[in-house]
C-alpha cells in the first residue's frame, strides 16, 4: 500500500510545476515519471486521495483537453522524444521510451525517429524489434523515404544476412516506394560475397527490371567478377557483351575484371587482346590492369612483350610507377636476364621513376646469380650510398660470389659495410667466409681484413655465435688433417 501512495504522489508531482532542468534531464525525467504512471495506475492519471473526486475529474479531464490542444502529450513532443532516443545507448531503452511514448493519446513519433531507433536495434542485431518497428512505420501513414531502406540494407549487410537483403528489396515496394540501383547493387554485393547466393543475385539482376530498377555498370561488374571468381568465365563474358546490346557502357573496372580472370587461368593472349579493344574504344586502361597484364606475361616468360607493353604505357597515358618496373625487373631475373634488368633500371630514371628497395635487391640477386659479381658490386654501393640497407640473402650471395673467385677481401668489404648498416649476415654467410679465410690466408693479410669486419660494433642481432662454433669444428678438422700429413 506504502508503495502504491508513493507511486500514486509520484505521478501527482509529474504534473505539477518543476524547477527548471536541461532539456536531457527533463526527457529522462519525463520517461521515468510515464512509465511509473502506466505501471502504478494503469494508464489512468491519479491524483491524492485529499482532492475531492469532481475535483480530481475536473483537473484529470482538464489536463487531456489541454495536451489535446497543443499537440503535445504528458510525454512531451514527439522531437524531444526523437531526442531522447537518439541519446539512448541501449537500444532496447530506445525501444521501451519508443513504446511508451507510442501509447500516449494523440502521440506520433516522427519519421526520423523510426529510422533512428531502427538503426540502433540493427547495430544490436534485435530484428524482430525492426520488423514490429516497420509494421508500426506502415501502419502509422508516414511518406517513406529511399533512405529507410538503405539503412536496412546497410544493417543486414553488416550482420550478414543475404536472405533478409534480399527480402529488403521486395519490401521497398510494399511501402509503395520504388527501388534504387545503389538498393540494388548494395544487396548484389551482399548476396555474391556468399558462393551459394550467386544464383540468387543472379535472378534478382534478371527480374530487377520488372520492379523499375534497371541494372547499371556497377550492377553488371559486381555479378562479372562474382562469376569470373567462381571460375565461370564464359557467363561474365555473356554479361560484358550484354552491356553493349542494352545500351549499358562498360568501364575500365568491366575490362580489368575480365583481363584478371583470363590471367588466373594463364589465358594472358585473351586478355592482352582485351587491351586492344580497351584502348581502340578510347579507354585509358589504369595502372592495376597494366600490373595485372605485366605480372601475367612475366610468368608466362613473355619478356619481350612485356617490356614492349611497359614502353607503350606512357604514349598510352599510364605512366609506369615503381611496381610496374620492379614487375618486368623480377621476371628478367627470374630467367637469368639481369643484364636486361639493368637497362630497365637506366629506363626508369630517364622517366623520372627512382629504384627503391625492391629494384636493388632484386638486380643484385639477379647479377649474383649469372656470376656478374662486379656488377652487383656496384649496384650494392649505390645501395649504401641512398642510405637502403641490403637484405641479407644480397650480401650472403655477394660474398659467396667474391669467395667463389677467390676475392675474399672484397668479400670482407661487403661484410664490413652490411653490418655498419646494421644488417645482420646470415650464419651461411660466415660459414661460406671464414674456411675461405683459413684457406688463403697468406701472412695475415686476410685475418686483417677479418678483423677490420669484427671491429664493428657487434649487434645483438649478429649471427656470429654458431659461425663460430662451426669455424671451431672447421679448424679442428683442418689441424687433425694436417698431422695426419706429417707423420
Amino acid at each position: 500500500m506504502a508503495t502504491v501512495t508513493r507511486g500514486v504522489n509520484y505521478v501527482y508531482s509529474f504534473l505539477l510545476p518543476s524547477p527548471i532542468r536541461s532539456e536531457e534531464e527533463e526527457m529522462q525525467r519525463v520517461f521515468v515519471r510515464s512509465k511509473t504512471l502506466i505501471t502504478v495506475a494503469s494508464n489512468c492519471i491519479f491524483f491524492p486521495p485529499s482532492l475531492p473526486f469532481y475535483l480530481q475529474n475536473q483537473k484529470q479531464q482538464r489536463a487531456f483537453h489541454s495536451n489535446s490542444n497543443s499537440g503535445n502529450t504528458p510525454f512531451g513532443s514527439p522531437t524531444r522524444v526523437q531526442k531522447l532516443i537518439a541519446s539512448q545507448s541501449d537500444p532496447l531503452l530506445a525501444k521501451e521510451i519508443f513504446d511508451v511514448a507510442s501509447r500516449q493519446p494523440n502521440f506520433r513519433h516522427t519519421y526520423s525517429t523510426y529510422l533512428i531507433l531502427i538503426l540502433k536495434l540493427g547495430r544490436s542485431k534485435h530484428f524482430s524489434l525492426i520488423d514490429h518497428l516497420l509494421r508500426c512505420l506502415k501502419s502509422d501513414s508516414h511518406p517513406i523515404t529511399p533512405t529507410l531502406f538503405t539503412y536496412l540494407i546497410r544493417v543486414y549487410a553488416e550482420a550478414d544476412l543475404p536472405d533478409k537483403a534480399l527480402k529488403t528489396f521486395y519490401n521497398i515496394l510494399h511501402f509503395n516506394c520504388k527501388p534504387l540501383p545503389k538498393h540494388l547493387n548494395r544487396i548484389l554485393e551482399i548476396l555474391v560475397s556468399h558462393r551459394n547466393y550467386i544464383r540468387s543475385a543472379f535472378l534478382l539482376f534478371r527480374d530487377a527490371h520488372r520492379y523499375g530498377v534497371e541494372p547499371n555498370t556497377k550492377s553488371y561488374n559486381i555479378l562479372m567478377r562474382a562469376f569470373c571468381l567462381n571460375g565461370d568465365i564464359s557467363i561474365a563474358y555473356s554479361l560484358f557483351n550484354k552491356m553493349f546490346k542494352r545500351d549499358v557502357v562498360p568501364d575500365i573496372e568491366s575490362y580489368r575484371i575480365l583481363m584478371q580472370a583470363l590471367c588466373r587461368k594463364s589465358q594472358v593472349n585473351g586478355a592482352v587482346d582485351l587491351l586492344e579493344d580497351m584502348l581502340n574504344k578510347g579507354f585509358v586502361p589504369d595502372s592495376l590492369t597494366y600490373t595485372t597484364l605485366l605480372n601475367s606475361l612475366c610468368r608466362k616468360k613473355k619478356l619481350r612483350e612485356a617490356y614492349k607493353l611497359l614502353c607503350r604505357m606512357k604514349v598510352k597515358g599510364c605512366n609506369p610507377d615503381i611496381v610496374h618496373y620492379n614487375t618486368v625487373i623480377l621476371g628478367f631475373c627470374r630467367e637469368g636476364r639481369a643484364h636486361d634488368a639493368c637497362k630497365v633500371i637506366t629506363d626508369m630514371r630517364a622517366n623520372g621513376c627512382l629504384p627503391n628497395l625492391v629494384s636493388y635487391r632484386t638486380l643484385v640477386s639477379g647479377l649474383c646469380d649469372m656470376g656478374m659479381i662486379d656488377e652487383a658490386s656496384k649496384y650494392v654501393e649505390e645501395m649504401f650510398c641512398k642510405g637502403f640497407s641490403p637484405h641479407f640473402s644480397v650480401v650472403h650471395a655477394l660474398v659467396k660470389g667474391f669467395c667463389n673467385v677467390g676475392r675474399v677481401e672484397d668479400a670482407c668489404g661487403v661484410l664490413t659495410k652490411s653490418l655498419e648498416h646494421g644488417e645482420a649476415p646470415h650464419v651461411d654467410t660466415w660459414m661460406v667466409l671464414m674456411p675461405v679465410i683459413c684457406e688463403v690466408d697468406d701472412g695475415g693479410k686476410i685475418s686483417g681484413a677479418l678483423e677490420e669486419v669484427l671491429k664493428i660494433e657487434i649487434k645483438g642481432h649478429t649471427r656470429i655465435v654458431d659461425a663460430g662454433i662451426g669455424l671451431e669444428n672447421y679448424l679442428i678438422r683442418k689441424i687433425r688433417a694436417n698431422s695426419t700429413r706429417v707423420f
